[in-house]
């Protein structure tokens, strides 16, 4: 506080701003560091970021079946690190109304479009009232990109594979449009950068005093099951410093097989490191817990899930070492949800899946067909004005 000279106390010009408060809100739908970029790039633009995800009833009128339930998607984004406070239930078209009631500054959303089951902008009436926002669009991933994974079992999205080998298949054919992709739905694959990375990581070292945790896996199509898991784990320790070891494509492959991992580790590494709960990724871990590993790190406690833990390929336990050293913890998150359950609720509903990306983008297609007609229509009407002068 500055106190003046006749004794009236002041707030200094950092109390007296008032925060900013801004608004998202999506279906978050098999959330993914998509959706983690969007609400971080939203939180840097003000002071305290509130997120509307909206209900099963409202995603299906408007786009289709969701893969997750509300109560499970409402509990994936609030694990997400820059997300303050969500709001359960939130309508399907943003209205100033809404902004109003949450007191919020303004809505960001990305560069995308979204659109209600009539074809109408979502966003229209923030928009033309300059609530608006928009942030950059994370390149190379969509939920129906992923979705499209699942349904195709195709291996093309890894990372660390031979493109030569026969990993690869054709994927170019998948929710095509009548006149090309979408710009929006129709994705490109994913670069990894290190300044992406930077953007997601804490940065933060472990201090004297903190207990290092590590925990490994896949951590494919990061879900509600993974974020239950290692809630439980930070909840371990008084200051937990969580760390998960992420293995490569290549040794997911080889130990859940099929198409998996659906995401590959640069994707996967990202997800991860969007959890409020995760302190630092290690990227490409070694599927064993070697005693070289656990002194790097001065681990404490290394934990695992109740699902079952494949042999090495030598046939022995990846957690004999930290057993021995008796630091092996089996956590029981109470969720028994795997990634192998999520596809198979896509392929028990593959037709509705399938009408649903199709119609995703012929409606993005419609709409950037008008938005390039009158695009051309304006061109025309300068240059007939230019000659009239």
């Amino acid at each position: 506080m500055i106190r003046h000279g006749d004794g009236v106390e002041a707030a200094s010009p950092e109390l007296r701003r008032v925060p900013v408060r801004v608004w998202c809100d999506g279906c978050y739908d098999m959330v993914h560091y998509g959706h983690s970029n969007q609400l971080r790039q939203a939180h840097a633009m003000g002071d305290y970021l509130i997120v509307g995800v909206h209900t099963d009833e409202e995603i299906a009128k408007h786009k289709g079946p969701p893969v997750f339930t509300q109560e499970e998607r409402y509990k994936m984004v609030q694990a997400i690190k820059w997300v303050d406070e969500i709001v359960a239930g939130a309508p399907y078209v943003t209205t100033l109304e809404t902004l109003d009631k949450y007191n919020c500054d303004f809505c960001v959303h990305g560069n995308d479009i979204t659109l209600t089951i009539d074809g109408k902008d979502t966003y229209e009436e923030v928009k033309k009232a300059g609530k608006y926002r928009e942030c950059k669009r994370t390149q190379g991933v969509s939920t129906t990109d992923l979705v499209g994974r699942m349904l195709l079992m195709t291996r093309a999205h890894h990372s660390n594979i031979d493109e030569n080998s026969d990993y690869q298949q054709h994927t170019d054919n998948f929710g095509k449009g009548p006149k090309g992709r979408s710009p929006w739905t129709g994705v490109s694959q994913f670069l990894q950068t290190s300044q992406k990375i930077i953007q997601f990581a804490s940065g933060k070292e472990p201090e004297p005093g903190d207990t290092i945790i590590y925990v490994a896996g896949a951590f494919d199509l990061f879900h509600i099951g993974h974020v239950d898991f290692l809630e439980k784990v930070h909840r371990l320790a008084e200051r937990p410093y969580v760390i998960v070891g992420l293995h490569f494509d290549q040794e997911v492959n080889h130990y859940k097989g099929k198409n998996y991992p659906i995401m590959n580790v640069h994707e996967r590494t990202l997800s991860v490191l969007a959890c409020r709960y995760v302190s630092e990724v290690v990227i490409g871990a070694p599927y064993s817990v070697t005693a070289d590993l656990l002194d790097h790190f001065k681990v404490d406690y290394v934990c695992h899930g109740k699902t079952e833990v494949p042999p090495d390929k030598d046939g022995s336990d990846p957690y004999l070492e930290p057993k021995r050293r008796g630091i092996f913890r089996t956590v029981d998150s109470a969720n028994s949800l795997t990634t192998d359950d999520i596809v198979q609720r896509i392929i028990k509903n593959r037709l509705e899946f399938e009408a649903r990306n199709q119609k995703k983008e012929a409606k993005e297609l419609a709409v950037l067909e008008a938005m390039k007609k009158r695009e051309q229509e304006k061109l025309e009407g300068e240059l007939q004005a230019d000659r009239k002068n």
